[in-house]
């Protein structure tokens, strides 16, 4: 995978901005010998925002992009000048990319629409300048609010991608010759194991110029789970599917003995996908004839729909269609599609990307800001200064 373009798990540092600090500014005019207290508010910090993009498809940029950092928000001023708020940053990433916390493997939020944004780390409010904190009683307030903290924060994004149709099958049981047979996809295609090293995506064409998506992984093999051959690393990209079509060829020794342990692999990586709608297509029927088709049709599982395909001939190929478009409309099988999303595990991580040691790269200190622009910090606050966890309309901040 060095060499491939396509990248569909990446390990990043994301880093919100801080929230500027309230002024702690007085009024002084000539004439004006009270002019009272007129600190202005800090500048909230910028957000990190994740942006769908329907026209990529890998998270290669973000491969190279390690640390995303938001801007700080500046410290308010005199006259009640507000500070400017931090700018925001919009990461743009593939439509399907769901978001882990690197550390603990929990779920954060996914982007599966294009143009949906979702707010990953929000960036701080900036602080209440010392004018919010005048009073009868208190007509000087020499105290303003800091800005809060930034939100640093390592995260995993994987990519799922979105089809139709998942194939599902061991190396060369044709996945990859039916896939360039229904569609304009042109897979690597050789007499050799593991000849797709990476997820294929194919558009199919079906009656009246309607059409679905179908998509290839590579080929697994039995202790897949344990990491064999190349692991469970490619079926995230099959959990979004409405249908599965497991593929085996008619060459096989058992082929109801191959789908289930197919099958089992699927239900070690993820349990929910064994409650998907189940299609077997037998390929390489080209070799058989009428008689024996016949008789491996009796040994294989009466639970799953099967047809006998060829690729080559096109045998099979229409009838294919016709139960997947069925399947894949079916409201049943479209409602598996939404999944609950577990927290990774050490058999769904990628080594080389956990191992990744981010640069330590400190925050920015805070600019020098002046005798009237000093804050303090909560503890010296005093009776009439004000928490953040205090009745303070966000609105305000914003």
């Amino acid at each position: 995978m060095a060499d491939s373009n396509f990248i569909d798990y990446v390990k990043i540092l994301c880093r919100s901005g801080k929230g500027g600090a309230g002024s702690r500014h007085f009024y002084r005019a000539k004439y004006v010998p009270k002019g009272g207290p007129d600190g202005g508010d800090g500048g909230r910090g910028g957000h990190i925002i994740l942006k769908g993009n329907q026209n990529m498809w890998t998270l290669l940029p973000l491969k190279y992009r390690r640390h995303i950092f938001a801007g700080n928000g500046q410290s308010g001023s005199g006259g009640r000048s507000f500070g400017k708020d931090g700018e925001d940053v919009i990461v743009e990433v593939p439509c399907g990319t769901v978001v882990y916390d690197a550390e603990t493997g929990e779920f954060l939020c996914e982007v599966t629409n294009d143009g949906e944004e979702v707010k990953l780390l929000k960036g701080g409010r900036g602080g209440l300048g010392n004018w919010h904190f005048k009073s009868s009683t208190n007509r000087t307030p020499r105290y303003a609010q800091p800005g809060e903290p930034a939100i640093e924060k390592s995260i995993v994004l994987e990519l799922k991608m979105l089809a139709d149709v998942g194939l599902v099958g061991f190396p060369n049981a044709g996945k990859s010759t039916l896939l360039s047979a229904v569609s304009a996809a042109r897979p690597k295609i050789a007499d050799y194991p593991f000849t797709t090293m990476e997820p294929q995506l194919g558009i199919v064409d079906y009656r009246n110029n309607r059409s679905f998506v179908m998509a290839d992984i590579p080929g697994i093999i039995e202790g897949a789970s344990e990491g064999k051959g190349l692991g469970l690393r490619f079926l995230r990209h099959i959990e979004r599917n409405a249908v599965l079509l497991f593929m085996v060829p008619a060459d096989a020794d058992d082929i109801a003995a191959e789908y289930k342990v197919l099958l089992n692999e699927l239900e070690q990586f993820n349990p929910q996908l064994s409650d998907k709608h189940r299609i077997l297509a037998i390929s390489k029927s080209d070799m058989l004839d009428e008689e024996l088709i016949e008789e491996i049709a009796k040994t294989l599982p009466a639970d799953v729909p099967h047809v006998f395909i060829s690729a080559v001939t096109g045998q099979g190929i229409s009838e294919l269609k016709d139960v997947l478009w069925k399947a894949i409309n079916d409201e049943s099988n479209r409602a598996t599609v939404d999944l609950v999303h577990r927290p990774l595990d050490v058999r769904h991580r990628v080594r080389e990307e956990d191992e990744f040691i981010f640069e330590n790269i400190p925050m920015a200190d805070d600019e020098d800001e002046g005798e009237d622009l000093q804050s303090i910090s909560p503890d010296e606050w005093g009776e009439d200064g004000y928490d953040w966890d205090e009745d303070i309309d966000e609105s305000d901040l914003d």
